[in-house]
Formats: C-alpha cells, structure tokens, sequence
C-alpha cells in the first residue's frame, strides 16, 4: 500500500511543519540551558520556578503562532488512524530510552508538538461556538471525577512516588507528561499532560478561526512571535501556580474550562455590539 495520501502536504503546510519541529527543538534546548542554569542557585526560593515555568510556557505558545497559519486540508479517516499510531509509536519509543536531562527535554518537546497538532486538527471540527459548552463540560467532569476517585487519582500518587523514590521505575503514564526545569532540582519534573495542552491549542485554534480576542499580549488578527499570549496558555500557567502554591494537585483542564468559555462568548457578544 502506498503511503503517499499519509504524507502528503501542501507546501506552506510543509514548510510551517518543518519550522515547528525545529522551534519544538529550539524549546527543548532552552528547557535544558535553564535547567543547567537552575542547578547553579543555592537556594530554590518559590519565585524562581513560578518565574522558570511562565518562561517555558510563555516560550511554548510562541511556536503556536505557526500553527495558526495552517492551512486545513481534506482528510480521511485513515489519514489520522496512521499518524495517531505513529505519534503513539513514537511517545512510546522516545521513554524508551535512558533518562538523561537532554533526552527528557527532547522528550517533552515531542509531546508538546504531539499535542500541538491534535488539538489544531480537533479544533476544526468546531464547527458552531456553542459547541464548546458541551465539550468543556464533559472535559470538566470527567477530569473532576477522574481526580476524584478515578485513576488520576491512582496516577498523581504513583508519579508522586516514582520522583520521590530514587531507582523506582517510572509508571506508564510518566510518558505522557511534560516535563520542565525547575530551579535547585537535579532533574526535569512533570508540570502538566499532554491532555492540558492539547486543549490550549485547541481555544487558541478556536478563539482564532472565531475572531474572538483572546490574545493577552497583542492583537488577535496576526498575531506574532512575541506578541502573543493566548487566554488558554494563561489559563493554565493559573492552575500549575494554584497547584505549587496549594501543594496539591490540581486538574488543570476546569480551571482552563471556566476561564476560556465565559470569556469567548462575552468577547463574541461583545463584538456583535
């Protein structure tokens, strides 16, 4: 069977591709520079990871200016069979190798990239507003009973333990964790999952292909590297913060459900007028 209909790319979609992976690259090797630069601080005072983590999140969405300027292209159903075996495949194959700072880091920006076209891809099937109403309340409750008495519950002590234990084998869903450099650690901890980004990405797709302003650092219209700072990225640098501050876990995905929708449909209202 040919794999040409699996492969096949427009050319700028091609282009903006390659010039993803390299800047899910070029992030990966920031995380690893401020991770090195961690370990020379004596002392891991709070302020620094809260300033440490806003950096690396802040630099993540930067590269999602890239993927606002994807051109959608028709599809089939094996289409995405194929590259969700593969990302799979390729999560899979990445833990597979030993721990080191630098594979980690590497590691994570792979599952940012991952994460990053799954979400641009689900945002395209929005295809009324009001359709986030339902979709962020079973995102809300499922995380809410997961974490409650499900296996999120059941996962949070497990990596509790494996990051506590030195030599305990990493559970299975570590692979599925982004990791990020905090100051005074000897190694990269998981902050948040690939599920949280997947839906930052998916209200930045949103918020852009709806005209919504949502962009906390510039205009919505073309938003720019640099200038851009979208309310879903925010929403979950709020949670991760409530998170280290509490010293609890908290799920993410609500908080960044109950931030973004009341603000996209005030916004939308608000542009109507």
């Amino acid at each position: 069977m040919s794999l040409h209909p699996f492969t096949e790319f427009s050319r700028s979609n091609r282009q903006l591709i390659y010039l993803l992976t390299g800047g899910h690259l070029l992030w990966s090797g920031a995380v690893l520079c401020l991770w090195q630069l961690g370990r020379l601080l004596n002392s891991a005072h709070p302020i620094w990871s809260v300033f440490a983590t806003a950096l690396q999140l802040y630099l993540a969405t930067q590269l999602l200016v890239l993927v606002l300027r994807y051109q959608p292209e028709e599809r089939s159903r094996g289409f995405y069979l194929f590259w969700g075996a593969l990302l799979i495949a390729a999560i899979w194959l990445l833990n597979q190798a030993p721990t080191y700072p630098l594979l980690t880091a590497i590691n994570s920006g792979a599952l940012l990239l991952i994460a990053t076209f799954i979400g641009s891809t689900l945002a395209r099937y929005v295809r009324r507003l009001w359709e986030l109403i339902p979709i962020c309340l079973a995102m809300s409750l499922a995380d809410f009973a997961s974490w409650s008495y499900g296996p999120t519950a059941t996962f949070s002590a497990q990596i509790k333990h494996h990051y506590l234990t030195p030599g305990s084998p990493p559970p299975l869903i570590d692979m599925f964790l982004i990791k990020l450099a905090l100051p005074g650690q000897q190694n990269l901890l998981p902050v948040f999952g690939i599920s949280d980004w997947i839906m930052v990405v998916f209200f930045a797709s949103v918020a852009h292909r709806y005209g919504i302003k949502a962009n906390l650092a510039g205009t919505d219209q073309a938003p720019t590297v640099g200038r851009y700072l979208p309310l879903a990225g925010a929403a979950l640098f709020g949670a991760i913060l409530l998170a280290q501050l509490t010293g609890a876990f908290i799920p993410a995905l609500p908080i960044i459900a109950m931030i973004v929708l009341p603000w996209y449909f005030l916004a939308t209202k608000t542009t109507a007028q």
